[in-house]
């Protein structure tokens, strides 16, 4: 009897190649698992595709929700950006992927899962490692990894075994999902040359967005959106139209070099219109509900899970443990935050809270309810360290003057 592989299939070519040469190189059976991430695939064109290739049996799965939810709603209460740039969107999908695929090999009784991903890559890391988390006992196999063939040569493997290749004139590798879109080769490895106009599918190019600036008002309750312009929505359905409009503004470009958790400094091009505005109004709207201490913690603690997402820990304990630090602050987190969206740049336009710690009767500089006069006390013992090292320091250089001015008398 074979043994059973579980592929992470997405239909390209890598993947495709990957399912004849697991049957070939290992004797497997391969089944195969296709996500449903929002990345717009046709899904029933990857089945069919599989089953042309001889699997075992093939599992589409609509996972979006779950991804919502469970991925991209924390995201937003860490206000998770990756070296204060990427917000996870690739990332935040690969652990849900390695979650089911683990799920299907229990089910098929398969004693291995495979993959498409490199060995230069992130994502390597991240399916594997999540993999092990969930069962220790299941192989793990990485078969472009393994080959090491030039796209060339990937081309002339699959044509020998029937392997059907889809026409592309795209030179990129693109990812995507309902958070973001990646895309990278190309003239995108140049990192001293301005990415071409094709790349962008989600964002408007700012020099050809509205000349009339866009708003949304966006409402959040317990850190998560709810609402958008007084309307109510489901998760998905909101980041899509976030998204939407985002974009139409062109805003979400994103152009940065990143440090890769393999060593490896690399030029990447992201389209997130939904997480980086969704994200701004989050950010500010804590900024008025939460005090300065939970602020300057948090963003410590924002900065060390982007971490754990991106490196592949998605399963480590200090992640949930930081889960449970944020999902105290959230309580608090409920609003409504307006944005303005104008040729590639997004700031807020207002914020209100029924939990806001702004007091105008204290901020205002027309009169105010304390008196004034304590902030002489105030600062006498707030600087009470910084004068006394100050005088300290010129006792110090007084003594230090006067040994100099013995020794040259002596």
């Amino acid at each position: 009897m074979r043994d059973t592989v579980v592929l992470a299939y997405s239909g390209g070519l890598d993947t495709s190649v990957c399912i004849r040469w697991l049957q070939e190189k290992y004797g497997y059976d391969v089944v195969t698992v296709t996500l449903d991430l929002g990345q717009q695939d046709e899904l029933r064109a990857i089945e069919e595709k599989a089953h042309l290739l001889g699997v075992k049996s093939h599992y589409t799965l609509d996972v979006q929700d779950e991804f919502v939810s469970g991925y991209v709603f924390p995201a937003i209460k860490f206000n998770a950006m990756y070296q204060g740039k990427y917000p996870l969107s690739t990332a935040l999908g690969r652990p849900l992927i390695a979650k089911k695929l683990a799920e299907v090999a229990a089910k098929e009784g398969a004693d291995a899962v495979a993959h498409g991903c490199t060995g230069k890559g992130n994502d390597q890391v991240r399916m594997e490692v999540t993999v092990k988390s969930i069962n220790p006992e299941l192989k793990v196999v990485a078969p472009v990894r393994e080959w090491n063939m030039s796209r060339d040569e990937e081309i002339r493997y699959a044509l020998a075994h029937g392997i059907p290749i889809k026409p592309s004139k795209s030179i990129y590798s693109v990812d995507q999902n309902l958070w973001g879109r990646s895309i990278e080769s190309g003239p995108l490895e140049m990192p001293d040359q301005e990415p071409p106009a094709e790349v962008f599918e989600w964002t408007t190019l700012p020099e050809e967005a509205p000349d009339t600036p866009g708003y949304l008002e966006i409402q959040f309750t317990e850190g998560v959106p709810t609402a958008v312009d007084g309307t109510s929505m489901r998760g998905k359905e909101l980041i899509e139209h976030v998204s939407r409009v985002a974009g139409s503004h062109g805003v979400g470009a994103i152009d940065h070099v990143e440090d890769r958790l393999v060593g490896i400094k690399s030029r990447e091009v992201y389209e997130c219109p939904a997480a980086v505005a969704i994200i701004e109004a989050h950010r500010d709207l804590e900024k008025l509900v939460l005090t300065r201490n939970e602020l300057a913690f948090k963003s410590e603690v924002e900065r060390e899970w982007a971490w754990l997402v991106y490196s592949g820990l998605w399963l480590d304990p200090l992640r949930a443990d930081l889960d449970r630090f944020v999902e105290g602050t959230q309580d608090r987190v409920t609003g409504k935050v307006r944005l303005k969206l104008y040729k590639g740049s997004v700031r807020v336009a207002g914020r209100s809270s029924p939990c806001s710690l702004y007091d105008i009767g204290l901020s205002t500089y027309n009169g105010s309810r304390f008196d004034q006069r304590m902030a002489a006390g105030f600062i006498e013992l707030w600087g009470l360290q910084s004068r006394t090292t100050s005088l300290t320091r010129e006792g110090d250089r007084r003594i230090g003057h006067q040994r100099k001015t013995a020794k040259a008398a002596g």
